[in-house]
């Protein structure tokens, strides 16, 4: 009789919509389940419908209800969760979940590896000494490290000391068999006002918080509409998402009078059509790690304009897929926009070569191979004491802790 396969758990601070939360699931959903069993604990809440998106109901997740603040009181709750699950691999993303892996030491999980997958929302560009600190502290008790991006493997090894040799870097991926350009052109995206012809969608996809700076690409395309006669007519804007900004975005719109001009969304499960239903993709946010949704703008054929920060600069190959620009630089954003808008031919031509490339460097299959490694050579060199057949299963479907 086959051996069980060992348990990974994944540990989040909340399991819903999200560029991280999304990525968790493709893994688990692609990675060999021969070779693999997965778990999911979430800090805070899982939403059931994002949790239903796992391909295998064998795959548990709980909801530990965490409180504003330091996670210090889950501790007894979460050794106790992960001494029944017996994981061979506790495998947590972010600073958000990072002490985590003190419980999973405690609890004696063999590996324990720690994601950093972008900028904290207070800390954009690295600098935040109590970020630091707080990573060196439980420096200790993280096995080993997954950094997405070479910026932030950079950022690991000089600011919080993790030495190059613990430190393994994993591009996101891309799944380009959903995510790819519309059969015949641009597709009419559902419920959209823009349907003409010659109309020219230019859009984002994001939640309308402050890092994202959706306010920037609105003032950008404020600018561009004044810069071209041609552009009132055929101009328009597109964003997706929801959030806190949305109000001040429509108030500069509004503003300017061309708050007609622009539809608004909301949030959307259906990203592939409405990225198919697109011109142009722009990205403006303040800070990034490795941006799925630029990945998923390439793989859709889509010439894309995002700011420089983070990874953007890696994954956007300047004049060849499209134009990075620095951030919160409405003038330059809007050049860029512009540029595409009068040169269509350009814009499909850098969409074409951005597809080709999301193809050869940034495939969904190349993720999670790169992923299966990393696990099997946790696995080799921290074996479990007691043998991975005698593991807990975790039981399917959501569960609450309280």
């Amino acid at each position: 009789m086959n051996a069980t396969p060992p348990l990974i758990v994944h540990v989040v601070y909340r399991f819903a919509v999200g560029g991280l939360e999304n990525g968790v699931v493709n893994l688990i959903n692609r990675l060999p389940p021969q070779s693999w069993r997965h778990a999911v604990i979430s800090l805070t809440d899982v939403d059931a419908a994002f949790a239903a998106r796992l391909s295998s109901a064998a795959v548990g997740c709980v909801a530990l209800h965490k409180a504003p603040g330091h996670a210090v009181r889950l501790y007894p709750r979460l050794v106790a969760l992960l001494r029944e699950l017996k994981p061979a691999i506790v495998h947590t993303r972010n600073l958000a979940a990072l002490e985590a892996t003190l419980p999973a030491w405690i609890a004696g999980v063999p590996a324990r590896l720690h994601g950093e997958h972008g900028r904290d929302v207070g800390d954009l560009d690295g600098s935040s000494r109590r970020y630091q600190r707080v990573r060196r502290l439980f420096r200790p008790f993280v096995t080993r490290y997954v950094a997405l991006s070479p910026d932030l493997a950079s950022y690991l090894r000089e600011r919080v000391g993790v030495p190059a040799t613990r430190i393994d870097q994993v591009y996101n991926g891309v799944d380009t068999a959903r995510f790819r350009p519309a059969p015949g052109g641009r597709a009419a995206i559902d419920a959209c006002p823009f349907r003409e012809a010659d109309h020219w969608l230019v859009g984002t996809v994001g939640r309308m918080e402050k890092v994202k700076d959706q306010t920037n690409l609105a003032r950008a395309f404020v600018s561009a509409v004044r810069a071209d006669p041609e552009a009132r007519a055929r101009l328009r804007l597109v964003l997706v998402g929801d959030g806190k900004l949305k109000r001040e975005v429509e108030t500069i719109l509004e503003s300017a009078g061309v708050r007609e001009l622009a539809w608004f969304a909301g949030e959307r499960a259906d990203v592939v059509p409405l990225l198919q239903g697109l011109d142009c993709f722009v990205l403006p946010s303040l800070a990034e790690g490795v941006s799925n949704t630029i990945l998923e703008a390439m793989a859709c054929g889509l010439p894309v304009v995002a700011t420089r920060v983070g990874a953007n600069a890696e994954l956007v190959e300047q004049d060849v897929t499209g134009r990075t620009v620095p951030a919160a630089d409405s003038d330059a954003l809007a050049r860029e926009i512009g540029a595409y808008f009068t040169t269509p031919a350009l814009a499909r031509q850098h969409g074409q070569a951005g597809r080709r490339r999301v193809e050869r460097r940034f495939s969904l299959e190349r993720m999670v191979d790169d992923y299966d490694r990393v696990y099997r050579g946790l696995l080799r060199t921290h074996r479990p004491v007691r043998s991975a057949a005698a593991a807990a299963a975790p039981r399917p479907g959501v569960r609450s802790q309280d």
